[in-house]
């Protein structure tokens, strides 16, 4: 087991750093300059600038004072605010997307697993209809549309929840069943899938034969087996919406992540771009390896020795 987790560190590494190296490179070959917006630069105001943010020195050499500068966990100054940092950007933004992300997968998740479950247990029946139409729904209607419309019935017209900002839980419920609703889709057609799949294989129909009531049987033999899809897909999905959703964020007003990344891209701000682009992907690689263990613990049949399954 040390050996692979090794090897899944090792290759974690390795994943990060191309990540890094085609995003500098990619948003370095984008015509355009950071400070093209500023109006009538005079020269020396615009060339003291390049200098000061190391833009005038060769791209191999802003590389590798960018890697070294991450070595020490610095992600570098913003180009258009010299008073705060990208450190400064994330500390402020991630907690609120963290938040917000969680609250939005726990309702995601939570409610597809038992939407999967009901329209496994009653396939070809109403409640397998009903579950697939929302899930369909989930899957077809943007968050940002869904988001609109909750603002527009629930909160202005109903006026049962603040339709934008931040402070109070009452802020949170709307964007997180927005975030949530393409998640809860997701998971309730693949669980649907897998535990069709799991209750008809023959060590379900020996449990039956056993005399074992339907509970156990779905509980202890059938949902363990048939939440692996699930766990494989749940890593990604948290990194999503624990690191914000761009667009639902801008509508419901919420200072996150998402926010800051926007801002970052609509500026050319290639510190705050690539230090979103890192952090993002380094929460989406460390939940990715989570889910390699987890995946030894939920199934017994997967062993590690060797460095081979």
């Amino acid at each position: 087991m040390l050996r692979y987790t090794l090897q899944r560190l090792g290759w974690a590494l390795v994943t990060l750093w191309v990540v890094i190296t085609l995003t500098f490179g990619l948003m370095h070959v984008i015509p355009g300059d950071p400070f093209a917006k500023e109006g009538n630069m005079p020269p020396g105001v615009y060339e003291n600038l390049r200098a000061y943010y190391n833009l005038d020195k060769p791209l191999i050499v802003q590389y590798g004072l960018y890697l070294k500068s991450l070595l020490q966990l610095d992600f570098g100054p913003s180009l258009k605010s010299s008073a705060i940092t990208v450190n400064d950007y994330i500390a402020q933004g991630f907690p609120i997307s963290f938040y917000l992300g969680l609250q939005a997968l726990a309702i995601g998740v939570t409610l597809g697993l038992i939407f999967g479950v009901i329209a496994a247990l009653y396939h070809n029946k109403w409640p397998d209809y009903l579950s697939m139409i929302l899930a369909i729904v989930g899957l077809s209607v943007p968050s940002f549309f869904l988001a609109t419309v909750f603002i527009n019935y629930i909160a202005v017209e109903m006026n049962i929840f603040p339709p934008s900002g931040w402070g109070t839980w009452q802020h949170t419920v709307l964007p997180s069943l927005a975030l949530a609703a393409m998640p809860m889709a997701f998971i309730a057609r693949l669980m649907r899938s897998s535990m069709l799949e799991v209750l008809g294989q023959d060590y379900i129909k020996t449990a039956k034969s056993k005399g074992l009531t339907r509970n156990i049987v779905i509980i202890k033999h059938t949902l363990r087996n048939a939440i692996l899809p699930v766990v494989t897909v749940l890593g990604i999905i948290t990194a999503n919406l624990v690191t914000g959703s761009f667009v639902v964020e801008h509508i419901f007003g919420i200072p996150g992540m998402g926010e800051m990344f926007v801002k970052g891209i609509f500026n050319r701000d290639y510190p705050v771009i690539l230090g979103s682009t890192v952090f993002y992907s380094t929460i989406l690689i460390f939940l990715i390896f989570v889910v390699d263990v987890l995946y030894t613990w939920i199934d017994p049949r997967i062993k590690v020795a060797g460095g081979s399954k």
